[in-house]
């Protein structure tokens, strides 16, 4: 959940750290560290707080080093300091290392290094790293002799040193005994590197690397990169050469640009419109009311024969997850079932003949998702990803998937990948219903009215001051309630999730009539409650349960449906949104949400793209 960026080249290394750091932030911000290499001398700095406190500790004048590692920091291990801040070293000063990941066994390496005169000065798992590098290269006693050449005998100490790691980890490595080689290693977090015209950049994520080279290699788990000024080879982590493709990054530097807007957020749910015409685009035949998901063409007819679907994911992919399962159920009466992946593996699942397991993940590298995915693979089932980017491990380990294609979501509360998702479930269901029991008329209706929905969202958006003034009444309030009942019932999941995760404010989401089974006894008129009470198969029911709260002295705020003036006599506050069918509903109701939580936060006067303790991609179990 940490970012690193590292640069060798020849160029002034210090200011594209930095602003690599920048890039990385939303993946943490706790503390922050960069360390800058030059003959045989490596000079750090690093401090508690973000990249801008960094920036202000640096000195005036600059080294001109051109080769150097950073780091911004999620703590796991360790208060969020500067002692516990990376870059850390080994006793020697010699072995520099940045870590995005978490060393489940740094408990039993540590006495054990202590027990060989090693010392450590950080509460960190990463120091563990660090130190146990700078012995073997320090200390060679393995079971196979050091090599001589010190390029060789560093590349042999980190290769030592990552066998006997348990855990995960993204790492840049540098040795002052070699100031021109940096060393990058993955097992579990993402590292790219990113491949220039004399210069090299190793990254968490291709945004530190996308304004120097649109060139990377995405390194997989077990893999290693040592890169020299002259070239880099990749190796195992058992010292076997392999040859690794060069690919296109997919975005451009414009689209990770604020653009005008004052947060990432705001950016993100204002490109929805775009996003989701992009994510439908060339996927949709209205001709034929048929459904083309290229990377999905193999597995349809598995897929329609299935007796059992999973679908599974974190925070906000779990409740896409679950729009995910009425839609599979009701479309493609396929069973289905959501699983969080947290738990998944932990809970010996089933998984019978003919199951298949669809992971969902923004980023590809959710740890919890990657975990599940593995657990799943294990026991036989056939395991599609359904992510945003391209070249991340859900998409390099799953059989097949589909890509989101809304462009990078920097902002650490999801927007338009959640309903990128929910477009791209649809779209799996529609097919499958159409191959298993809908009439081709039945689907071409529901495709046609998906394919608008795109324009549909961009009507909501223009409510933007509106809902601005709901949330400014209603911010003071610190407990709310968010109640859907089918298909919305997700989405007031989502609704209460955004705005716990960005203004702080504590929220429950719940299935409308399940409120009267308790949470009906915190009703006051200090508890907002909000309804999603669109047009659909059970608008009476909810009808009755704004009477229940409204009976009850609280104040309700209700998303309903363009058109319905009835609704207007239970709403203390009322948003409209356009009509749609039942299934595709969440795509647009969740947009006021959206909008509630950041007004909400904007109001509190809280950093809406870097909540606090929360990190964009959950890289740790």
């Amino acid at each position: 959940m940490c970012g690193i960026v590292a640069y060798l080249g020849q160029k002034t290394a210090r200011p594209i750290l930095i602003e690599g750091l920048k890039r990385l932030e939303y993946r943490g911000y706790d503390s922050a560290g960069v360390a800058l290499m030059s003959r045989r001398c490596v000079r750090v700095f690093k401090t508690a707080g973000r990249i801008s406190a960094l920036e202000e500790s640096l000195p005036a004048e600059d080294g001109g080093e051109v080769v150097g590692v950073g780091h911004t920091r999620w703590a796991t291990h360790g208060k969020p300091n500067q002692i516990n801040a990376h870059p850390h070293l080994d006793g020697s000063g010699k072995i520099v290392v940045v870590h995005n990941g978490i060393i489940e066994n740094y408990a039993t390496l540590k006495t054990w290094l202590s027990g060989k005169g090693c010392s450590f000065v950080s509460e960190t798992d990463t120091e563990v790293i660090a130190v146990l590098i700078g012995y073997f290269y320090n200390n060679p006693d393995g079971s196979s002799p050091a090599p001589v050449d010190l390029e060789s005998r560093f590349e042999w100490a980190v290769q030592q040193a990552l066998h006997e790691l348990v855990g995960t980890y993204g790492l840049a490595i540098l040795c002052t005994d070699l100031p021109n080689v940096l060393i990058g290693a993955k097992k579990g977090s993402p590292l790219i590197l990113g491949v220039g015209e004399n210069e090299y950049i190793v990254a968490s994520d291709a945004s530190a690397i996308v304004e120097h080279t649109t060139q990377a290699i995405y390194l997989s788990d077990g893999e290693m990169v040592t890169i020299m000024p002259e070239g880099f080879r990749t190796k195992t982590i058992g010292n076997k050469l392999i040859t690794k493709e060069v690919q296109e990054i997919e975005f451009s530097l414009d689209q990770i640009e604020l653009a005008g807007y004052s947060h990432y957020m705001q950016k993100e749910i204002a490109e929805q419109p775009t996003a989701l015409s992009t994510c439908l685009g060339g996927r949709v035949d209205l001709q034929n009311a048929r459904v083309v998901l290229g990377g999905l063409s193999k597995y349809f007819r598995e897929l329609a024969r299935t007796r059992r679907v999973i679908l599974t994911g974190c925070g906000t992919a779990w409740h896409a997850a679950l729009v995910g399962e009425f839609l599979f159920e009701q479309l493609a009466r396929i069973p289905t079932e959501v699983e969080y992946a947290s738990e998944f593996r932990y809970r010996n699942p089933i998984l019978e003949d003919g199951t298949i397991v669809v992971a969902i993940s923004q980023s590809g590298e959710t740890a919890d998702t990657l975990a599940a995915i593995e657990q799943a693979k294990e026991r036989g089932a056939t395991v599609l990803g359904l992510v945003n980017v391209v070249g991340s491990t859900i998409a390099r380990t799953t059989d097949a998937g589909v890509y989101l294609r809304v462009g990078p979501e920097i902002g650490v509360a999801s927007t338009k990948a959640f309903t990128a998702q929910v477009a791209v479930l649809a779209m799996m269901a529609i097919e499958l219903g159409r191959r298993r029991h809908l009439s081709s008329d039945a689907a071409a209706e529901l495709l046609d009215e998906l394919m608008q929905i795109p324009n549909k969202i961009g009507l909501i958006l223009k409510q933007s001051d509106h809902i601005r003034q709901i949330a400014q009444q209603n911010m003071d309030h610190e407990n709310w309630l968010f109640l859907g009942r089918g298909f919305n019932y997700p989405v007031a999941l989502e609704g209460a999730l955004k705005l716990k995760e960005i203004s702080y404010i504590h929220a429950e989401g719940l299935p409308a009539a399940e409120m009267k089974h308790g949470p009906i006894a915190l009703i006051t008129n200090q508890m907002p409650a909000v309804f999603i009470a669109t047009q659909c198969s059970q608008y009476e029911k909810i009808i009755g349960n704004i009477e229940e709260v409204r009976a009850r002295g609280g104040k309700t705020i209700v998303v309903a449906t363009e058109g319905d003036a009835h609704i207007r006599n239970y709403a203390d506050h009322l948003i409209y949104v356009p009509a749609a069918p039942e299934p595709l509903q969440p795509m647009l109701t969740v947009l006021p949400l959206q909008l509630l939580a950041y007004h909400a936060a904007v109001l509190r006067g809280h950093d809406v793209d870097k909540p606090r303790n929360l990190a964009k991609s959950v890289t740790v179990e």
